[in-house]
């Protein structure tokens, strides 16, 4: 017991015992450096040094571009577009797939074949969405008469009528509110290029939307000072000229009755106070007194 209690106690010794480190010049013996420690100062000193070369081999492999070159490691940028592209492809692939059928179908239809069964077969199968195989009947021949008297016919062939609108349309079915009452003193005029009429009315009077709409122009020009106009449903545009001011900018939604703008002598053709009202429809001027009771 003592025995061992001595070389535990001979163990600390050395290694609190202090120790020189001389450096000396070959040729004269003339000493350099000189270093006084212990072991367990060296040790300490050694175990230090072993931990801060670790931490800087961690530090480089996980934040500097040195872990590409150690096997196992890859840049996480490629890793992520590697990704992408092959989602991307997958996707593509399905797609084109799915054109493909499109196509074939189309094929079919037109000749008269109701066997989808290639499509199907060909189809490429998306586990996010549950595929129903769609059964074609062929068709009757009530339908194959029917089919025959469209495609003998001319698609872009659109009846008009002598005023530019459409036939089968009707003006007449919509209620359009006056924009103003007064007296007309120049009428509808299209040889002329006056494709409006010309109202007088008292001073300041407010000029109001002939129907509910959008408007799609407020603004001032040379010849017509301040105008807006209105675009309707059914294609129906209205348009008021020579305004005094506008209460209404572009955008704006607008109801029957609501007023506008105040009426005016604006802009070089206007020769008095008055409203030049406009009222197109299907892309052609027309008359508004058949429509409208100022």
């Amino acid at each position: 017991m003592a025995e061992k209690e001595r070389k535990k106690k001979s163990f600390l010794e050395r290694l609190r015992t202090k120790y020189f480190f001389i450096i000396r010049k070959q040729e004269n013996f003339e000493e350099r450096l000189s270093v006084r420690m212990s072991l367990a100062s060296l040790i300490m000193i050694t175990g230090g040094l072993i931990v801060v070369l670790i931490m800087l081999v961690i530090s480089l492999v996980a934040f500097t571009p040195l872990r590409e070159y150690i096997p196992g490691y890859a840049d996480v940028s490629i890793r992520k577009d590697v990704l992408y592209v092959s989602l991307k492809v997958d996707s593509l692939e399905q797609v084109l797939e799915e054109k493909s059928d499109y196509i074939r179908n189309i094929r079919r239809i037109l000749n008269d074949s109701a066997d989808i069964g290639d499509t199907a077969k060909t189809s490429t199968n998306d586990t996010t969405k549950v595929n129903h195989a769609v059964a074609f009947k062929p068709p009757s021949h009530a339908d194959s008469v029917l089919r025959t008297e469209v495609e003998s016919q001319n698609p872009y062939n659109v009846p008009m009528s002598a005023n530019g609108a459409k036939s089968g349309s009707n003006l007449n079915d919509y209620f359009f509110f006056a924009p103003l009452k007064g007296i007309i003193t120049n009428g509808f005029n299209p040889a002329g290029n006056h494709f409006g009429v010309d109202i007088t009315s008292k001073e300041n009077e407010a000029v109001k939307a002939v129907l509910e709409g959008t408007v799609i122009l407020s603004t001032w020009t040379l010849a017509t000072g301040n105008v807006i106009i209105i675009q309707h449903k059914d294609n129906i545009i209205s348009v008021y000229e020579h305004n005094s001011v506008l209460m209404k900018k572009s955008g704006d939604q607008v109801q029957a009755g609501d007023v506008i703008a105040i009426v005016g002598n604006s802009g070089e053709l206007s020769t008095g106070p008055h409203l030049h009202f406009e009222l197109w429809y299907q892309g052609s001027p027309v008359n508004p007194i058949d429509y409208i009771t100022f």
